[in-house]
């Protein structure tokens, strides 16, 4: 069986914007893998349209059989990470061998005090009726008058 495994230094998932994170990755292959890479990227989910980007590649070169290998990613300023009603966007660090055979993912968090931003609803102020009324009457008598 294939194992592969993501540890974060401090065990931190949440960061701000820009700041370095750090850890280690290891594996353990039933027979040798031919690639490794670690990725940094956010997706998006909920009912919205799903969405992804990759940040930043790590190749592991000429990976053993079984290993541990250290691991170091600038995060970007943006996209910040969120959740709505509708859809989230979720940033993640995956690693994964042979063309995504062997997978592991750690969901993190990048956001200002390294806190997901909530995305509420939007209250509008009431139109009122008469405001309303009035301007379309204005409108109106003024294409007549013309």
């Amino acid at each position: 069986m294939n194992e592969l495994k993501i540890d974060l230094a401090d065990a931190r998932t949440a960061y701000e914007p820009g700041e370095e994170v750090a850890g280690s990755v290891s594996w353990q292959f039933d027979k040798p893998a031919r690639d490794v890479e670690l990725r940094l990227f956010w997706f998006t989910r909920g009912r919205g349209i799903e969405d992804a980007g990759v940040i930043e590649t790590i190749r592991f070169e000429q990976p053993l059989q079984q290993e541990t290998r250290l691991f170091r990613l600038q995060l970007p300023q943006a996209p910040y990470s969120f959740s709505g009603k509708l859809i989230s966007l979720v940033w993640a660090l995956e690693l994964v061998s042979e063309s995504g055979k062997a997978v592991s993912r750690q969901e993190i968090v990048m956001a200002p005090a390294g806190k997901e931003v909530q995305l509420g609803t939007v209250s509008l102020p009431p139109i009122e009726k008469r405001s309303w009324s009035i301007s379309w009457q204005t409108r109106t008598q003024n294409l007549l008058t013309r």
